[in-house]
């Protein structure tokens, strides 16, 4: 082939490649090119959706796109997270998910359809700052110590959960191990029916989120002995389990609503996406919504993934003493 003639052909196959390399880096520039979709394994109306919903709002307002909540509820959150795992990796779908399908399904779902470690980048994160522990009117606790003085004397405890693996199941069985005593869970699909339990005396105690067990702490019905997390505003009077005595890892965990994306997304756009959710922490509406559901937060890129690590650490060792399994 004739010199200059070999030299005009890799001069237009240099043209020809320059549109496509022009386009990939345009691509990333200028993200998000078309709607952003936040997929929330677990039903409309829920905390978690209304976690999406509130952030997901002030990221189309600062990246100047729509962004749509999908809620794909079932298996525990499991559908939603293999949805997002298999979405095209360009920023433009999102997981908006809690603890306990990155953390516990780990150990109480057999076959993990996704790995919580390997198929997500974690961008934010919210954190829960309590929730009160609670003893039936008929156990005559008003701390700690009595509940437990309560647990010894009967033959076994009654205990209300919303999922094995869940904050008041890993609670009971570590204070039952801490403090020697015997339990039966009762487990149910949330926290309504648990507390309507509580407040016919058919469970000797719960614990949940501070907004579900109002109602029955303010009928009498129930008392709060105790709180998991930090303090509570709405009841200033009750010490949290460490401060009566608790010990061990899991007190230092708080449930937690992450953001994540997958993990083969450009560095670049999950950064742009994750400073866009930090951000809105500044967000009156955010603000609101956390003061409503008592969340702190956003983390930062940094903070959550550090966060991340160390509940996992924790609850995976405590769920392997407790002995859970798959069901």
């Amino acid at each position: 082939m004739h010199p200059t003639r070999r030299r005009l052909i890799a001069a237009s196959a240099g043209i020809l490649a320059t549109p496509a390399l022009i386009t990939s880096s345009q691509a990333q520039t200028t993200f998000p090119t078309k709607p952003i979709r936040i997929v929330v394994p677990y039903p409309a109306g829920g905390q978690t959706d209304g976690i999406a919903r509130s952030f997901g709002d002030f990221v189309s307002r600062k990246l100047g796109q729509s962004v749509v909540v999908d809620n794909k509820g079932g298996a525990g959150g499991a559908i939603g997270c293999v949805e997002v795992k298999r979405a095209a990796p360009d920023g433009h779908t999102l997981l908006c998910t809690i603890s306990s399908s990155l953390i516990q399904n780990r150990v109480t779902v057999k076959d993990l359809p996704y790995d919580p470690e390997k198929d997500f980048t974690y961008l934010a994160m919210t954190t829960s700052t309590g929730g009160p522990v609670v003893a039936a009117e008929k156990t005559g606790a008003k701390n700690l110590a009595e509940f437990v003085a309560y647990a010894r004397k009967v033959d076994k405890v009654n205990w209300g959960a919303y999922g094995p693996g869940s904050t008041p199941h890993v609670l009971i069985e570590t204070m039952a191990r801490q403090y020697g005593f015997k339990v039966e869970v009762v487990q149910y699909r949330g926290e309504a029916p648990m507390w309507a339990d509580v407040t016919a005396q058919q469970l000797d105690g719960a614990s949940g989120s501070p907004a579900a067990s109002a109602a029955v702490i303010a009928s009498g019905k129930g008392r709060a002995i105790a709180i998991t997390g930090d303090r509570l505003a709405s009841l200033p009077d009750v010490a949290t389990m460490e401060e009566q005595g608790a010990k061990g890892g899991f007190y230092e965990t708080r449930a937690f609503a992450a953001f994540a994306v997958p993990s083969a997304t450009p560095e670049d756009i999950a950064k742009k996406l994750s400073d866009a959710l930090f951000e809105a922490g500044i967000d009156p509406k955010v603000k609101q919504l956390m003061a409503n559901y008592l969340i702190k937060g956003p983390l930062n890129f940094e903070q959550t993934n550090a966060v991340f690590k160390r509940d996992t650490e924790v609850m995976l060792a405590v769920l392997k003493e407790i002995g859970l399994k798959p069901e």
